[in-house]
């Protein structure tokens, strides 16, 4: 019987730590891993000239001797958006791009999930941050203001009064083109509706909070029209009920409400099209109703969590991502894992200025021997002694991230 071949997977944004959880998977002998772009490239870079990293991805890939089986990520905005794009051109299995903009685009997303889940989903309404009287908000304070698309909370503001939602207009239109004018790029690509088209990518939405309650996280996939939920991560806010500082797996919360959500979410993964590719889809529970809020959903795996379902399930879920990719279902999660649950901590400074001095930092040896000596623990610091705040970047409005543990 013949060997089956080595596949090639070309990962977007491929870095050591990654690398690692990828060489975790099971069979991983079969796969061999190539960076597709450089991290830097499509996480904190100042800008994306998205025309030009397209072409950069166009021309690794042509020049690579060899097949290319499957192109995958775990990032955020932009690479979310530029691999549909990429796939199609090679004919590889994925989801449309229309679809993953349908999670992507905050307003397009929010229209789509009231259509399925109406009771589900907040009061929202489209801001243009540029019109020329900024007085007059479009939901009762307070609210969250957040631009079509962003990433890492980035540009998310919660607005409690008229001056505070002017100064959220003022930092949005001072920052808003990192973010509007590769979208810009990535939507021409796109088959939209005239009111998606016509809302564009330089526009916000102001969203009724749902912060209280519960948070949680469903990582899953839909392969073939079949959605699955193989995990539930519950998600803890610092004392702004912003920032988060906290993940545990598995969830605590009751089966009743995990089926619940599992429900929910293959009721608007279909209202959405969305198919051939992982997810995460975060949910608010309100035990004082029992009713259920949905914040967003992501066409991709949670890289925060991959760490956690390692300890837990004994492989990390890019296990997953792998074989969605591959056009295989999924044998997860896999249950052999060291530990019955696991915690990713992201301590925080609050109320600080970017300007600021790191004026210590825990050395290379000092976090060695205490991962020596609760075992299990990884330590992984965004801070040097030296540097300011403001240079990492970990951070969202209103906090500075640390590390993570």
């Amino acid at each position: 019987m013949p060997q089956e071949r080595i596949k090639n997977i070309f990962v977007a944004g491929l870095d050591p730590f990654n690398l690692r959880l990828l060489h975790s998977v099971r069979h991983a002998e079969r796969y061999a891993f190539h960076t597709l772009y450089e991290r830097q490239q499509i996480t904190y870079a100042k800008s994306f000239d998205m025309a030009a990293l397209l072409d950069e991805g166009r021309r690794v890939l042509r020049a690579f001797d060899g097949p290319v089986d499957a192109i995958v990520g775990y990032w955020d905005f932009p690479s979310i958006l530029m691999i549909p794009i990429l796939r199609r051109e090679l004919g590889l299995p994925g989801p449309s791009l229309e679809s993953v903009l349908r999670c992507q685009h905050k307003y397009w997303s929010r229209l789509e999930q009231a259509k399925a889940l109406p009771d589900q989903v907040p009061r929202f309404a489209l801001v243009d941050p540029f019109e020329d009287d900024p007085a007059a908000p479009p939901l009762s304070f307070p609210f969250w203001l957040k631009p079509v698309t962003a990433h890492s909370s980035l540009l998310g503001f919660l607005v409690k009064d008229v001056s505070e939602y002017r100064h959220a207009l003022a930092e949005t239109r001072a920052g808003i083109h990192r973010f509007a004018r590769p979208l810009d790029v990535l939507m021409e690509y796109a088959d939209l509706p005239a009111e998606i088209a016509e809302a564009g990518a330089w526009k916000c939405i102001a969203e009724e909070i749902i912060s209280a309650g519960r948070q949680c996280t469903l990582e899953g996939y839909v392969l073939n029209g079949e959605a699955e939920v193989y995990g539930i991560v519950d998600s803890i806010r610092g004392p702004n009920r912003s920032s988060l500082e906290r993940y545990e797996y598995p969830s605590a919360l009751p089966d009743p409400v995990k089926a619940r959500l599992r429900a929910s979410a293959a009721k608007v993964l279909g209202q959405i099209g969305l198919d051939d590719t992982p997810f995460n889809m975060e949910f608010f529970y309100h035990a004082a109703d029992d009713s259920l809020a949905l914040l967003e959903i992501n066409a991709r795996i949670s890289k925060s969590h991959s760490p956690l379902f390692d300890k837990v399930e004994g492989v990390p879920h890019k296990e997953v991502m792998i074989d969605v990719a591959l056009g295989r279902k999924p044998d997860y999660p896999a249950r052999q894992g060291a530990f019955r649950y696991a915690a990713k901590f992201m301590p925080r400074l609050y109320g600080h200025s970017a300007d600021e001095i790191v004026t210590h930092a825990p050395s290379k040896p000092e976090i060695q021997a205490l991962e020596e000596q609760y075992p299990g623990t990884e330590i992984q610091l965004h801070i040097e002694e030296g540097m300011q705040l403001g240079e990492d970047h970990h951070y969202d409005e209103y906090s500075y991230e640390l590390g993570a543990i």
